[in-house]
C-alpha cells in the first residue's frame, strides 16, 4: 500500500500546487481567443476518424470545473505557449495543466510498482521528469509548427502573387491563399485566415500582419511583414515584391541544404574514426594478427 498512499499523497500536491499557483481571473478577454475557434473550425479538414468518439472537452471538464472556482480564465502566458502550438481553444490549457498533475502522479506510480530497491530515489526522478514531460512537448510542438510555417511560406507567396496578379485585392488574396493551402500547409492555413478573421473582428491590416509575425515567430516571416507594411506605407506594387521576396526564400533554402550537406563530411569523420576504422581494422590486421602469433608460437616450441 505505500506506492499508492506515495502516488496519491503527490497527485494531492500536485493539486495544491495547480490551485495555490493559477492566475487570478482578467477583465478583458483576448481577441486571439474568440477569432482562432473560428479559424480552427474553418480550417479542420481531414480529421482522424477517432476522433468522432473521442471527445476532449469531456476529460477536460473536471479541471476546467477545479479552475473556475479560483479562475474565470486560464492563465495567459499558458494560452499564448498553446495557441502558438496551434492550439487554441478554450479547454487546451485546461487538459495540459490535468496533464502536469496526471503525468508525474501515473509515472511515479508505474515506478514505484516497478522498482524493488531505492523506489525512493526513483520516485522522486519520476515526478521530476513527469512534471516536465509536458513542457518539452509543448516547447518541441511549438518549433514544430515553426518549422512547418517557414517551409510553407515560399508556395503561399507564389500562390498570392498570382491572386493578386489575377486581380484580388490583398485580404481577398489572403483569404483564397489560406483556403488552398488547407490540405498541404495546413498550419500556414490557419495562421492566414486568422488574420483574415482578426482585420473582421476590427483590427487593423498593420497590427494584424504584426500579430502573425508574433505567433509565427520565423525571421522569414517578420521580414515578409515588414515588406508588407512598407508596401501599404509607400504604395509600392505588391505583386512584383511578393515574386522577389519567394525567389529570395528558395535561394536561401537552397543555401542552406547546400551548407547542410558540406557540413556531412564533417560530421562523418567522428563514426569513421570511432566506430567504422577500428571494426576494418580488425577484419583486416585481425587474422594476419592470428597468424603470425600461430607461426611464432611454432618456432618458439
Amino acid at each position: 500500500m505505500l506506492p499508492v498512499l506515495l502516488a496519491v499523497a503527490l497527485f494531492a500536491t500536485f493539486l495544491l500546487l495547480f490551485l495555490l499557483l493559477m492566475s487570478r481571473s482578467s477583465a478583458q478577454s483576448v481577441l486571439l481567443d474568440r477569432v482562432a475557434r473560428e479559424a480552427r473550425q474553418e480550417a479542420a479538414i481531414g480529421v482522424a476518424p477517432w476522433r468522432g468518439w473521442f471527445n476532449p472537452e469531456l476529460v477536460a471538464k473536471p479541471f476546467t470545473l477545479i479552475r473556475s472556482l479560483f479562475s474565470s480564465e486560464p492563465n495567459p502566458d499558458l494560452v499564448r505557449r498553446l495557441s502558438l502550438a496551434g492550439y487554441r481553444k478554450a479547454f487546451h490549457a485546461d487538459v495540459f495543466l490535468g496533464a502536469r498533475l496526471a503525468v508525474p502522479a501515473i509515472l511515479a506510480l508505474a515506478t514505484a510498482f516497478y522498482f524493488e530497491n531505492n523506489v525512493f530515489i526513483f520516485f522522486l526522478l519520476a515526478l521530476g521528469i513527469g512534471f516536465f514531460i509536458p513542457d518539452f512537448w509543448l516547447n518541441r510542438a511549438i518549433s514544430k509548427r515553426r518549422e512547418h510555417i517557414k517551409l510553407s511560406l515560399p508556395d503561399a507567396l507564389d500562390l498570392l502573387s498570382i491572386c493578386l496578379e489575377a486581380g484580388l485585392g490583398l485580404d481577398q488574396g489572403v483569404v483564397r491563399v489560406g483556403h488552398e493551402l488547407r490540405l498541404s500547409h495546413r498550419e500556414l492555413s490557419e495562421e492566414l485566415l486568422l488574420v483574415n478573421f482578426e482585420q473582421r473582428a476590427g483590427v487593423q491590416r498593420i497590427a494584424a500582419w504584426q500579430n502573425f509575425a508574433d505567433r509565427a515567430g520565423v525571421e522569414s516571416v517578420r521580414s515578409f511583414v515588414a515588406m508588407l507594411i512598407q508596401t501599404e506605407r509607400f504604395g509600392t506594387p505588391i505583386a512584383k515584391s511578393l515574386s522577389a521576396f519567394s525567389d529570395a526564400l528558395r535561394t536561401q533554402r537552397r543555401q542552406q541544404a547546400e551548407e547542410m550537406a558540406a557540413k556531412t563530411t564533417i560530421k562523418l569523420v567522428p563514426p569513421l574514426v570511432f566506430l567504422i576504422f577500428p571494426s576494418m581494422g580488425v577484419v583486416t590486421v585481425g587474422p594476419a594478427i592470428i597468424t603470425v602469433s600461430k607461426s611464432l608460437a611454432h618456432i618458439i616450441k
